[in-house]
């Protein structure tokens, strides 16, 4: 479905991605999961067309997609649904899952609908709530409605960025549930997270980014299983980065203050 292979990006003179490689398998949920800055948004916008990399492979389909803009990218099925959700509040939340079809501009109305309901069909709140300003949602609504937005492009690869940031405990599980279901239906997704808890219990596979590169990969029982990453990233406070970083980052900031107590 995915491959990239020695994929590198970045900003300005920064190179943030180094030498990824990187695979996602037809239905398969494979997930990314590393501390704040450690790349996943990065990698998520170079595989969406929305940053130029600066060397390596990417294929979608088995296809070269290296000179594809983002548009022709969701043509061909990959769909990114960003980090912050970014929808558009002053619309209505009709008109931000119709911007989500912008890709499909033949489609007919009938087929609009039908695409509308069959995107909230877990979603009933943002059906009945579809001439609303998307604004009028709470945050965990305007989730729901990103992800919706996504699935009315047609995905055949979903590219999830950060779907759980900001939210409620309940509502993290719940749509952790979801992309777990999404699975059933054919479509392969790409999760990056900084729950790694809850990311590794639904994926297939998993990837571990650290400093912009790979430094564990395979299936996601067995790098939750893993010691070291048990330590550093399922530990006290079962997420990465954020204000809660687990035992090993305690452990870090101890030895610092140790060693400036020394030096005072």
């Amino acid at each position: 479905m995915l491959v990239a292979k020695g994929l590198s990006a970045g900003y300005g003179r920064s190179t943030v991605l180094h030498d990824i490689d990187l695979e996602v398998k037809p239905g398969e949920i494979v997930t990314l999961i590393g501390a704040n800055g450690a790349g996943k948004s990065t990698l998520a916008k170079t595989i969406a067309g929305l940053i130029e990399p600066r060397g390596g492979v990417l294929t979608l389909g088995g296809e070269n997609a290296q000179n594809l803009s983002a548009k022709e990218r969701v043509r061909r099925g990959l769909c990114l649904v960003p980090e912050g959700r970014q929808i558009f509040g002053s619309l209505s939340i009709e008109a931000n899952l119709r911007l989500g079809a912008y890709a499909h501009a033949e489609m007919s109305a009938a087929d609009m609908e039908a695409s509308i309901h069959q995107a909230c069909e877990a979603f009933p709140i943002l059906l009945a709530r579809r001439q609303e300003s998307a604004a009028n949602l709470s945050g965990g609504q305007q989730q729901m409605l990103a992800i919706a937005r996504g699935l009315m492009a047609r995905p055949v690869l979903l590219v999830l960025d950060e779907p759980s940031l900001g939210l409620a405990p309940n509502l993290v599980k719940d749509i952790f549930r979801l992309i777990a279901s999404l699975r059933s239906t054919g479509i392969s997704i790409l999760l990056s997270e900084q729950n790694a808890r809850q990311s590794l219990a639904i994926a297939d596979r998993a990837y571990v980014l650290a400093n912009g590169r790979i430094i564990h990969s395979g299936e996601a029982k067995a790098i939750a299983a893993q010691s070291d990453i048990a330590q550093a990233y399922l530990g006290a406070g079962h997420q990465i980065g954020g204000q809660v970083q687990g035992n090993a980052r305690v452990a870090q900031m101890r030895d610092l203050l140790v060693a400036f107590a020394n030096d005072r």
